[in-house]
Order: structure tokens, then C-alpha cells, then sequence
């Protein structure tokens, strides 16, 4: 549920069980997306300090059909202060 605080999704696409490549971070209780098939799919535990630093003054502009298309190409020439994700680790509870 989306109603998490600090859950992570990706952005819908065409529809409810599609996805793009916009990934986002909630910072509030987003519950009326989960009506919407956003489906969260990990949380911040910690480092809250490096989600703050992400790059987020272009907000909107990147083209969804341009990223996939032209890939990291497209957003290093358009946007080159945009944060990447370099590696990510699935964390087991514990």
C-alpha cells in the first residue's frame, strides 16, 4: 500500500499493471494511488539524507518515450544533473 510512508514506486504507464522508468519516493500517505494500481515495491529503513539529495528541478520534463527510446544517451544530454541509480541491494528482514 501506498498509504506507507517513504515506500518506493514506479510511475503507471498505459494503465494499472504497467510501469515506466520514473521511479518515486513517497513522502506522505498516498493510499487513493493504490486505487490507481501503483504498487509500491520497497520503503526507505534508512539513508533518508540520499533521497533528499536527488536531483529533482527538472520535474516533469523528461520524455517517457525519449528514455526509452534513447536511454541514458537522451538524459545525459537533456539533463545532466539528474540523479542515477548506480546499484540498489535487496536488504532480507531481519
Amino acid at each position: 500500500s501506498l498509504s506507507l510512508s517513504l515506500s518506493l514506486s514506479l510511475s503507471l504507464s498505459a494503465g494499472k499493471d504497467s510501469r515506466t522508468t520514473q521511479l518515486f519516493v513517497n513522502y506522505k500517505d498516498n493510499a487513493f494511488l493504490d486505487k490507481m494500481g501503483f504498487s509500491p515495491f520497497g520503503e526507505v529503513v534508512s539513508g533518508l539524507d540520499t533521497v533528499d539529495r536527488i536531483y529533482a528541478k527538472y520535474g516533469e520534463q523528461p520524455k517517457q518515450d525519449q528514455i526509452v527510446s534513447r536511454g541514458n544517451p537522451y538524459l545525459a544530454e537533456h539533463f545532466p544533473l539528474l540523479s542515477h541509480i548506480v546499484s540498489a541491494a535487496h536488504v532480507p528482514d531481519a
